[in-house]
This record gives C-alpha cells, structure tokens and sequence, in this order.
C-alpha cells in the first residue's frame, strides 16, 4: 500500500471520528443493558467500567460466525490476533493479558450463559462459543473484572438467544476463499412455560497456507423453564468436535518473504496437526425470594480429550530415525456455584450486593511419547501424568448510591487456586535418570475493588476504578523449564520430569478513570485510560515446537487509553469507531539464558517493550441501509445494507529483548453487503464480504520468543465470502 494511499485512510478515519462524535445521530439505544459488570441487569451507560456489548446483528454480520475476532475487533482495548490457524486458536489480549499465550485463551475470564468457559487455572477455548447460537457478547475490562477471579485481563460472557415464542426454523450456509464452507441448522420454540433453542453447525476450510486443513462440528443447546412461580432453570449443552486442525506453524524472516502460504519447519512431512472433542452439560436457577432479594445456583460438568502431533527441528530426509512427539489430554471438570443477591438501603443510603461461593475443579491425564510421521511410534510413553487444578473463591461486590450524583462500587474476592501432578513414567534405569515430576502448589490472593462514579449529568458520567489482580500459572505454563540449551520438561538440566513449580503468580495493580457520554438517547461515546503495574508476570522464555516454558518477570507496567463511539450519522447512514493504544513494558531487568533467543546470561533491561502486544488498534465501520434505522431496534432491518471497515493493528515486538526487527503495523480494509427480503412469514438474507480489499500483506500474529525463529503468522490475503440465511416459522 502506497504512503498517500495510508495518508489518505487516515484522514477519511479522522473524518469518520469527527462525524461520529459531531454529527446528527440517531441510532444505538442509551438503554442499552449488560449484566457482567455488575453481576445483574443494569444500563451499560452507568456501569462504572469499561464494557461494551456486541449484539446478535453485529456477530451476523461480521462474517460466517466462526471466529470471535469478526466481531468482538470492534471492541477497544480487546485485541484479536488472527493466526488463520486453527490449531491454536485465536491470539486474544485484554489490555495486554493473555497475548503471550501460545494457543487458547490466558488470563481472561470467558463465561457461556454464566457458565464457566475457563478451566480453574485460567485456560479457555475461544471455540467454545457457538457463535451462530449467540444473542450477545459482553467485553468487561479494567479493576471490576478482578471480581470474577483468576482472570487479570477482562471477562468475556456470551449468552444464547432467548427461544422464540413459536416455532422457528433457522438455516445459514457460507461458502469462501481457501475452501471454506459453513452450515447451520437451529430450532428454537417455546411451549407453556418451557423454552428450546438448539443450533448445530459445521465448519470446513482448505486454508491458505499449506498444512492448515480443518473441520468442525459444534452443537449448543438451552432449554429454559419454571420450576415454580418464583424459580426460572436454565439448562445448557454444547459438544464442540474438531476432528482434524492441521498446524501450519510459524515461519521464519526468510520464510515469510519467500511464500508466506507455506508451513513452517517441517509441519507437512511431520504432519502436525491436533484433534478435540469437548462436551459440558450445565444448568443454573434462579429463586426470587420478593422483588429485591435473589439467589442463583449453577453446577456444570464436562470432558475435553485433546491430542497433538508436533513438529521436530531437524528435517526428516537427512535424520530419519529422529521422531516427532505427540501429547495427548484426557480432562474431566466440573465447577459449581451459589450467589445471593439484594437491594436493600443502609442507613437510608439505597444499596445493592451480592455475594457468592464458587468452586471449580479439572482434572486431566497428559501423555506423551514419540511419533513417527504424524502417526505415534511403537514405544511406551515417554510422558504419563496426572494434573489436577481447583479454585476455591468467596465474593462480595456492593454498590451504594450515596446521592442522585454519585454512587461508590466495592468488593473483594478471596481466591484459593491449588495444583498437583501425579507423575506415573519414571525410569531410575535410564541414563541419564528421569526425575519424578509428581509435585503440587498453592496460591492465594485477596483481591479488593474500589469505584466511584460522578453523574454529571443524565447524559454524562465520570467513574475511577482501582482494583488488584491475581494471575496464577496454567498447567500447561507449569509442564515445562526453560533451559540454556534446549526446553525440556520438568527441573533444568534433566531430560525428563515435568511439574514446574518454581513459578509464582502474577499480582497486579490496576488503575483507571473514564467517562461516557450520550448526546442523544441513540449516541454515545465512551473513553477510559487506565495504568497496570504487574509484579512476577508470567512470560515466554522459549517456544519450541509446540511446547513451551514460562518464568516470572520481575516487574511490568501497562500504561494506555480506550476509546468507542457510535451512531447514526443519518437516519440510513450508521457510524462505529474503536481505538486504543497501550504502552506495555518490562519495569525491571531480569535474566534471559534461552538458547536462539538470547546470548548465554543475557538480560532483558528495564524499559524494553512487551512483546506479542499491538502498541495500537483501530476500527472503523461506515455502513449505510436502504431502510430507515429505528433507535432501540434489535432484529434486522429489511432491504440493502452496505458496509465499509477499516481495522489497523501497531507495531508488534516478538521477543523480549527487542533485539530482531518488530512487526510493523499494518491496515487492511474490509467490505460487505447484504440484502434481506421478507417471504411471507419468512425473512430471506444474502450476504457478501470482500476482506483485505486492498490485498495488504501483513503478519496476522506472533509466536513470542520461538526457539527456531519461527515467531511469524501470515494474515489472509484478499479473500471473499458469499452466505444465505433463511428465517422461517413454523
């Protein structure tokens, strides 16, 4: 892309932000209501966070609903790094957490209709939420997600759609570039007092780069009911079955200017590739004792088998006898929960609170051994174990409205999280010996919350939040050492063992003040800046083949601002905005004695930047509609709609000691149509996207700190996809 060409992108950007904040508007509601941040309904306009809510057309539009990232970009602050591997999942950060993960999601808290999606330790499956069924995503960041728990980022809550009031049939059907084909079926119906909504879906792409097939089938059901009068049951299923995700990798400097749709080093003749089969069955009730007290129950349970095929370093066709290795994951958890809530007034001061208990528990059974070209080779396993994580948190949250101006949030969390591994493979015969990798480790924290926010007016608001956090270890970050020559499992300097308990959790503090501000019931404009300082960080000290090790950096600082604004410039002309832009570093100097990233007994100096971390983000959408927009209006308007995008991410840094050349920034700019007809009764939608128009290329992701120099994920080229959407009653 030429230089003009970006000038001329940023200014139309600038422009659109001018028209936004500026310009007549008419659209999204001020009513507008989010339950994470407060833990009941409340406006997202006097939630005294920063939160932003993605509704069910927003997540339609956004593309064939397969990725969080096609709809969750638009939120500030929340970073989504697309991989377009599908073996790893989606690089996603709030605020700079979570985006040293090498697959999943870290440090971020994700709830499915208020059920956990994060195992005890920390670690979630953006996957797991089945998009097609979904009628909201909340995004809550800053000081009051502290208050959901081992998650130092943010929380995400994703909720189904509730059933319709009479029978309903729903299709959807995408097809695009690289193979991609998307299906899925839902039904959704109520009967008396009981509600269904069960939406089942597939998902295939060839994909662009070499070695990067995959296939998906996803089911996610809710049925609802009332037990009684004053009891309302939720019961939710979802099974997510990845039968095949083949791992291109990451490439080298040279191999990303040479054909940046090839696969890493040996993927293809190693045959790197992962299946999962997920399965949770939960339920919640919910008893309202009298208009101002309630009490909320939930229980879950699930399984997760999760086998890998990894890569080697050294090319087969010259050293033939070397094997790759596999890990296999054998998980059963299950986590339940009781919270009571009311509105009540202490001394005539109106109030309300909640406090609750939760436990959660995993236990899963990792193997490991030797493959022999993507298949596992005829030795015993070199890796037999047993890990297990539980947390164990009570809560309590209160907000008083101390006068119609002002009103003061507060709360505390006292969270236990405990780790033990059984280890079953150990040969004192072997030379050299394996250590015993069994082990266990406790943490436990105290997280306080204090808020206030100053209503200005009925249209403006101030609120400044503090918050400490708490961040413990996964256990995958616990399954392996770094070590000066090479990554092994378990203590440095032995060939085997596994269980590293030498890290500690990650305390954080976390400050931030922000406003919104509605100029018309259908505008709004919202701000935060915020400041995190961070003592033993977990970090990357190496990546390898799909293993990698972790230690605790000193100290971190995380300084930056969030912005979001949206309306309709006309009555047909719709504007949405989001930027943020952070400043993440190392505070204090610590070792780094990693071979291929580092010189032997290197240090990473104070000041150097975080890596894995866009320093900017940016979104843009323009759409306009041939049908008049009513303000509040959720379902989907008849006729034409037109959509512009323009996303941008910063300069990424991929190792600690900043020494190799960052990634630049790069913006690509996204284009969409639709036209909806109404059949009868039924509605009738088609959709087309053209995604990176202007055919940018650019590093979609980073794997930080890649042992091989590995650390590059090429984004999409320009690629398009056509989709139809059937609405039908029964």
């Amino acid at each position: 892309m030429t230089q003009h060409f970006k000038r001329t992108a940023q200014a139309a950007a600038v422009s659109s932000l001018i028209a936004v904040l500026a310009g007549p508007t008419f659209a999204q509601s001020l009513d507008e209501v989010v339950i994470t941040a407060s833990r009941a309904e409340a406006r997202s306009f006097d939630a005294p966070a920063a939160i932003q809510s993605v509704s069910r057309d927003t997540i339609q539009n956004g593309g064939p609903q397969v990725n969080l990232s096609e709809s969750l970009v638009r939120v500030p602050g929340l970073t989504i790094l697309d991989r377009s591997n599908y073996a790893q999942d989606l690089q996603l950060s709030i605020r700079g957490f979570g985006a040293r993960a090498a697959f999943g999601i870290r440090g971020i808290r994700l709830l499915i209709d208020g059920i956990p999606a994060t195992t005890p330790d920390g670690q979630g499956q953006g996957s797991s939420v089945s998009l097609t069924s979904m009628d909201r995503i909340e995004v809550l960041r800053g000081p009051l997600a502290q208050l959901y728990g081992n998650a130092s980022g943010g929380v995400i809550q994703a909720f189904t759609k509730p059933a319709s009031p009479a029978p309903l049939v729903d299709y959807q059907y995408y097809a695009g570039d690289y193979g991609l084909h998307r299906a899925d079926y839902q039904f959704s119906d109520t009967v008396g007092d009981y509600g269904i909504v069960a939406d089942y879906g597939t998902f295939t792409i060839d994909g662009y780069r070499d070695n990067s097939r995959t296939e998906r089938k996803q089911f996610n059901g809710k049925l609802n009911f009332k037990a009684n009068d004053q009891t309302l049951v939720n019961l939710v299923f979802n099974q997510f079955d990845m039968p095949l995700a083949q791992d291109p990798l990451g490439l080298t400097a040279d191999q990303l200017a040479s054909k940046p749709s090839g696969a890493g080093n040996y993927a293809t003749a190693y045959q790197a590739r992962k299946t999962v089969l997920q399965n949770q069955l939960g339920g919640s009730a919910t008893y309202t004792v009298d208009r101002d007290r309630t009490v909320t129950g939930r229980a879950y349970y699930g399984t997760r088998d999760n086998l890998q095929y990894q890569s080697a370093t050294t090319d087969p066709a010259t050293n033939p006898t070397l094997a790759a290795t596999w890990v296999g994951l054998n998980r059963k958890y299950y986590g339940l929960g009781l919270q009571y809530s009311e509105n009540t007034t202490w001394g005539g001061t109106p109030v309300q609170w909640v406090g609750g208990y939760e436990f959660d528990r995993s236990r899963e059974y990792r193997q490991g051994g030797g493959s022999n070209y993507g298949e596992k080779n005829n030795a015993a396993p070199t890796r037999n174990e047993d890990n297990q994580a539980e947390n164990s948190d009570f809560f309590l949250q209160a907000t008083a409205h101390v006068s119609d101006a002002v009103s003061v949030v507060g709360g505390l969390r006292y969270s236990t999280v405990r780790f033990i591994s059984d280890d079953y493979s150990i040969d004192l015969t072997k030379t050299p010996k394996d250590l015993d990798g069994s082990g266990n480790k406790s943490y436990s924290a105290t997280a306080p919350v204090l808020g206030a926010t100053y209503y200005a007016t009925e249209h403006l608001n101030f609120y400044a939040n503090y918050g400490q956090g708490f961040e413990s270890p996964t256990l995958a970050e616990m399954a392996y050492v770094k070590n000066t020559d090479a990554l092994i499992s378990g203590k440095p300097n032995t060939p085997k063992g596994s269980f590293n308990t030498g890290l500690n959790a990650a305390n954080s503090n976390h400050y931030e003040i922000g406003s919104k501000w509605a100029p018309t019931r259908s505008s709004r404009v919202d701000f935060s800046v915020y400041q995190i300082d961070t003592t033993d960080e977990l970090v990357i000290a190496q990546s390898n083949s799909g293993s990698t090790a972790y230690v605790n950096a000193p100290g971190t600082s995380r300084k930056g601002w969030e912005l979001a604004a949206s309306a309709l410039l006309s009555p047909h002309f719709t504007g949405t905005l989001s930027a943020s832009s952070i400043d993440a570093r190392y505070t204090k100097d610590f070792d780094c004695t990693v071979k291929n990233i580092c010189a032997t007994s290197a240090t990473v100096p104070a000041g150097s930047k975080m890596p894995g971390i866009p320093e900017t983000a940016f979104f843009s959408e323009l759409s306009w509609s041939s049908d008049t927009v009513l303000p509040g209006t959720k379902s989907p308007a008849l006729g034409t709609r037109l959509g512009f995008e323009m996303v941008h991410a910063g300069r990424i840094y991929v190792n600690d000691l900043n020494d190799l050349a960052p990634v630049n920034g790069h913006t690509i700019f996204n284009l969409s149509a639709s036209q909806r007809w109404a059949v009868d009764k039924a509605a009738v939608t088609l959709y087309a996207r053209l995604n990176n128009a202007s055919g940018e290329s650019y590093v979609g992701s980073v794997i930080v700190n890649q042992s091989s120099k590995q650390f590059y994920e090429p984004g999409l080229p320009r690629n398009w996809m056509l989709g139809l959407s059937v609405s039908a009653p029964l």
